[in-house]
């Protein structure tokens, strides 16, 4: 194991060699340079946790030290010492062993703390980049970025410089050491493992119990985090993100509480078998000096040169293998500042101009519009559209000709390449489709988006502060409750991951009723009752309409069930969004 250690880091050091001279190591350091900027506000405490770590390894050179000189007193019959040196041995043992527990506690909460500030930061720009740019990635690659890569950094955030000046002073110090002294005379093997061994397995039950908690806490965290990364489009359209970034500080909260109290567990167990190891080596130790006494064996500088020299070496091979993991956060710390790095979403801070024509209602007004998501490979082209206040307008067309385009396109999601689309007011001011006016929006978006809790729970998701008596209401609009009351904890009842123990079609009414509960002036509706019947699927839209007489409802379909409802029909087909008329709004509901 550790000859393929050493392997690596000397594989690692031709890597670093081979990128100075290709002209690229400026990136390893300019990644660096990133992951030090989270360190900076903690520079106090890593350097205090630096001091105490040179503290630590001074005593651990005293106590070795003073044990040689033991020796050569016992052999020197210079009794008078003795027990000076015996305390003073002692005394730099047991605070070398605090100095370590304190180090444990601080490097535990500063790389927590650090995580922490990493991970929120990056959540929070993942979740505010542009919806085009982040859709490049896959779920896991982000997800992979932001779990491991981000632990990784944070990690060495506060380590790295720290554990490297500690290690050159062990080299350095130990050097003098043994050129001092010059030569050696015995050395103390490490007797106490077999018994720290045998320690350990009183405290591993206890350690399997945190060891489960601590991934149970994880595992609900990662599953937040799943949730909220495959649910992009429902969380941005409500215009909800900032409370998605305090429950991801929930989260964080309750993870590093059980890791806390983890960590403690951790330094009792280590002092508990520090101090059985302790008590063994003074045993041997005793035993060595009564072979001294005897004239068994030779003076105690050899202990000292011996000790000393497996510091040096062990120095030197902690040099080199710092070296992969210098390299192993850069490579890290580069692919999570390409999450950073992505364009951010639109926002206006004029549109919020608009709010006070919640009441009224908006139009939504697209001109000439052209889009591709891929160069020259155009999915709407020189389009128009319009919707107004008590409106229900439907978007038919074949699956995959743009029907969802068009809603990311009102939703400010993506943006035309020519043309515009705007939101109007009822007196004719107007803004640009952006992410700032999307808490005029309720979205239903295709699939199943309904998430792990209870469905009062899903329905809070979109207000937080609605009362039983709203919940209910809007599911009785939404043609939900005839179900739900049968439950026997109604709006309580848990729901499993995406839906799991309900129906597509109830699920789609409880996503239908979460939109209505918000009670925006828009709603968008992306093929969110497909899995309905007939009956039902009229009932929810004259419904909606009732609710509030002002609200502007889109709605994208493959069935034109409903057709005789809308006010107007577009179609979307060859990249083109036509207004049908109401004899061909006619014949295709009559052909259905």
């Amino acid at each position: 194991m550790k000859q393929q250690k050493d392997t690596n880091a000397f594989q690692t050091l031709s890597v670093l060699i081979n990128k100075w001279r290709e002209g690229t190591l400026y990136e390893v350091f300019d990644d660096w340079k990133w992951i030090l900027s989270y360190s900076k506000k903690y520079k106090g405490a890593i350097l205090y946790y630096t001091i105490l770590g040179i503290v630590s390894s001074s005593l651990t050179i005293v106590s070795s030290v003073v044990s040689g000189f033991l020796i050569n007193i016992i052999v020197g019959k210079k009794v008078e010492y003795f027990f000076h040196m015996l305390v003073i041995m002692v005394i730099s043992s047991l605070l070398s062993l605090l100095i370590n527990s304190f180090l444990s506690r601080i490097s535990t909460k500063l790389s927590i703390k650090i995580n922490n500030d990493i991970q929120a930061d990056i959540f929070d720009k993942i979740i505010d980049a542009d919806w085009l740019a982040i859709n490049k990635y896959p779920h896991g690659d982000v997800l992979n970025r932001f779990n491991g890569d981000v632990t990784t950094v944070s990690s060495n955030a506060i380590q790295w410089i720290p554990t490297i000046i500690i290690t050159i002073f062990n080299f350095i110090s130990s050097f003098f050491v043994i050129f001092y002294f010059n030569k050696v005379m015995a050395a103390m093997a490490f007797l106490s493992a077999p018994f720290m061994l045998a320690a350990s397995k009183i405290v591993l039950k206890k350690q399997r119990e945190y060891n489960k908690k601590v991934r149970e806490v994880n595992s609900k965290m990662m599953t937040f985090e799943v949730e909220t990364f495959y649910n992009f489009d429902t969380i941005k359209s409500f215009g909800i993100t900032h409370q998605y970034g305090h429950k991801m500080r929930e989260w964080q909260e309750k993870l590093k509480d059980i890791s806390l109290k983890y960590n403690v567990f951790q330094i009792k167990t280590n002092i508990y078998l520090s101090l059985s190891g302790l008590f063994v080596q003074l045993v041997v130790f005793s035993y060595c000096l009564w072979l001294l006494g005897t004239g068994q064996i030779q003076y105690g500088t050899m202990q000292i040169f011996m000790t000393r020299r497996s510091a040096l070496e062990s120095s030197f091979n902690s040099v080199v293998s710092l070296i992969p993991s210098f390299l192993t956060s850069s490579v890290s710390a580069h692919r999570i500042k390409e999450l950073v790095d992505l364009p951010k979403e639109v926002y206006l801070p004029e549109s919020h101009e608009l709010d006070d024509g919640f009441d009224k209602g908006y139009s939504i007004i697209m001109n000439d519009v052209d889009y591709a998501y891929l160069e020259n490979n155009k999915v709407i082209t020189n389009s128009n559209f319009e919707a107004h206040p008590g409106e229900i307008i439907a978007l038919v067309g074949p699956s995959g000709e743009g029907k969802t385009t068009m809603i990311r396109l009102i939703l400010g999601l993506i943006h035309p390449d020519s043309g515009n689309v705007k939101i109007y007011t009822q007196d004719h001011r107007s803004v640009e489709a952006n992410a700032e006016v999307r808490h005029l929006f309720a979205y239903v978006p295709q699939g199943n988006t309904i998430l792990q809790g209870t469905i009062a729970e899903n329905m809070r998701m979109v207000k937080q502060d609605a009362s039983d008596e709203e919940i209910i209401e809007a599911l009785k609009l939404a043609c939900a409750w005839d179900f739900i009351k049968k439950l026997p904890d109604t709006i309580y009842t848990n729901m499993g991951e995406r839906g799991r123990g309900f129906s597509e079609g109830q699920a789609q009414r409880i996503a239908i009723a979460r939109a209505l509960l918000k009670d925006a002036p828009i709603l968008l509706l992306d093929e969110a009752t497909s899995a309905l019947d007939v009956t039902t699927e009229r009932q929810v839209l004259k419904n909606i309409i009732q609710q509030r007489p002002n609200k502007t409802c889109i709605v994208t379909t493959h069935r034109p069930s409903v057709l005789n409802m809308c006010q107007r029909v577009y179609r979307v087909m060859k990249t083109h969004v036509t207004e049908l008329s109401e004899e061909e709004s006619s014949r295709m509901a009559m052909d259905f």
